[in-house]
């Protein structure tokens, strides 16, 4: 089995990075595997995995119609039985071309709004499976009317080894120039209006009234960086937010945090959800996508109705009252990642929509096979 894989995002956010956890794993499996990715982007370097080809590919966006071309040709000459499309960017573009080589298409489905009259009718009818990484997602798609069969759903994954409690608190209290004593509520996402930094914000009146000494840590980077930089100062909230940017030592800064928050609008699952919870840090979100699935109110984090600032400072209020509940929290978010989200299984369900593909169910036998050479 020799499967190509398309990823062109540049930097290795959530997706990008679910996509190296997947290749890396597929070490564990018989067959070969070829990435396209963007010339000079992150996950180029995050491959470890030998079965994998490498093949850089210049790429100007979704009106880059040479893509199609230039893919067109790698799908001759590489001659692999399928293509697994990973994300959005430059989707139709590869479907296009994989349908012009007669492969069948695999898409990952990575977000949980609703598709566009162009998805349903035009792009998603290319696809032999799309694989959700959340069951919300698939929910999303077959009440838009693509077939139940087609949809699969393969949980997004969080590396447990790298993300674990357990944290260098000086460190990280000298790294973001924290006093001591204070808490630290993190928010990790793209600076994008849908993940709800503004709702956080409207929120922070209540909480900061309470336990002024905390501070918020925004990590990420994205296009609304200057227009919330804007809000924080309107609100007169400069001395209790941080923008931190985009960070590459996550692993490192997640398990010092207090809370997690994410306040999102629309999530598909939420990666950086997996990452507190695999970390033991306790999560306050919203009830919207995937991350009903990761978040279970009561039980690793409290959950509310996605624009409710008062509940959203209640929630937050709630938990840095209690370091005892915060604990309590943290330890079975840990124990649900190591349980449903683990990346051996991620790799194992997309394996098993690879096989089923190709004509092959028997699962057990392919993993005893020689995982040298193509079957």
């Amino acid at each position: 089995m020799k499967v190509l894989h398309v990823e062109m995002g540049r930097h290795l956010y959530g997706g990008a990075r679910q996509v190296a956890y997947l290749l890396n794993g597929l070490g564990r499996f018989p067959g070969k595997h070829l990435l396209v990715c963007s010339e000079g982007a992150e996950i180029a370097g995050a491959i470890q995995n030998p079965a994998v080809e490498i093949r850089p590919f210049p790429f100007r966006g979704d009106a880059d119609l040479g893509f199609i071309g230039r893919l067109r040709r790698l799908i001759r000459s590489g001659n692999p039985d399928m293509l697994h499309i990973h994300s959005r960017r430059g989707d139709l573009l590869s479907a296009l071309a994989g349908r012009l080589e007669n492969i069948p298409t695999i898409y990952s489905r990575r977000v949980d709004n609703p598709p566009r009259w162009v998805d349903t009718r035009i792009k998603f009818p290319l696809f032999e499976t799309i694989v959700t990484i959340s069951e919300g997602i698939r929910e999303v798609l077959i009440e838009a009317g693509v077939p139940a069969d087609r949809v699969v759903c393969v949980p997004s994954a969080v590396d447990t080894g790298r993300y674990r409690p357990g944290g260098d608190e000086a460190w990280f209290r000298s790294e973001f120039g924290l006093s001591e004593g204070g808490t630290a509520i993190g928010m990790v996402a793209q600076l994008i209006s849908r993940k709800g930094h503004e709702l956080l914000f409207d929120a922070l009146r209540t909480v900061l009234s309470r336990h002024p000494e905390t501070r918020v840590l925004l990590f990420g980077q994205g296009p609304m960086e200057a227009a919330l930089r804007t809000s924080v100062r309107s609100r007169t909230l400069e001395n209790s937010v941080i923008f931190a940017g985009y960070r590459n030592d996550m692993a490192r800064v997640m398990p010092c945090l207090d809370l997690v928050v994410h306040p999102a609008w629309m999530e598909g699952l939420g990666v950086s959800l997996l990452e507190a919870a695999a970390c033991g840090i306790p999560i306050v979100a919203t009830r919207a996508g995937g991350i009903p699935e990761i978040v279970k109110d009561g039980v690793n984090g409290r959950l509310i109705e996605p624009g409710d600032a008062a509940a959203l400072a209640s929630a937050l209020v709630e938990l840095l009252d209690d370091p005892t509940r915060r604990r309590e929290l943290g330890r079975a978010g840990r124990r649900l990642v190591l349980e449903r989200f683990s990346v051996d299984a991620m790799v194992e369900g997309n394996y098993r929509v690879y096989l089923s593909v190709s004509g092959v169910e028997d699962f057990a036998r392919m993993k005893k096979r020689d995982p040298s050479g193509r079957d």
